[in-house]
């Protein structure tokens, strides 16, 4: 199967909503918001499939010491085989310069990060403020 990676910021809500969707995240109602937050984002890459967007990942920095991935996310059809981890490794590359670069994921993500090179944070715990436009009301 052949993934083409771009570096580019401009989607369709669309292309957006499906693959946001596709892994069930709340954000993905709200399409109109991630095309400006992919807009806005200091570094997005994608993967594609025949013309599908199957992958993302999008980094915000400070534009020296940290960057921050705040989504990472592969369509179920093209999980486990690669495509997550080279969008990863293509960030790192990107990042390689800085002093740290952070996530935050759910626990059973935890082995995929180790793979890629992340370690848990000792003595830390994620914190969030989670506004009522994205409390899954059903």
């Amino acid at each position: 199967m052949k993934i083409e990676y771009k570096n580019i910021k401009e989607f369709s809500e669309e292309e957006l909503q499906n693959l946001f969707l596709s892994v069930e995240w709340l954000s993905g109602r709200y399409p109109e918001k991630l095309k400006v937050a992919m807009r806005n984002s200091d570094t997005v890459l994608s993967a594609w499939h025949e013309g599908q967007l199957v992958g993302l990942i999008n980094a915000l920095d400070d534009g020296i010491l940290t960057a921050y991935i705040h989504y990472l996310l592969v369509h179920p059809s093209f999980q486990k085989q690669g495509v997550g981890k080279e969008l990863v490794l293509r960030i790192r590359e990107i990042y390689k310069d800085y002093l740290r670069i952070v996530l935050i994921c759910d626990k059973k993500e935890i082995p995929f990060y180790q793979n890629c090179g992340f370690e848990v944070g000792e003595n830390t715990t994620p914190m969030f403020i989670n506004t009522k436009m994205f409390i899954n009301s059903d």
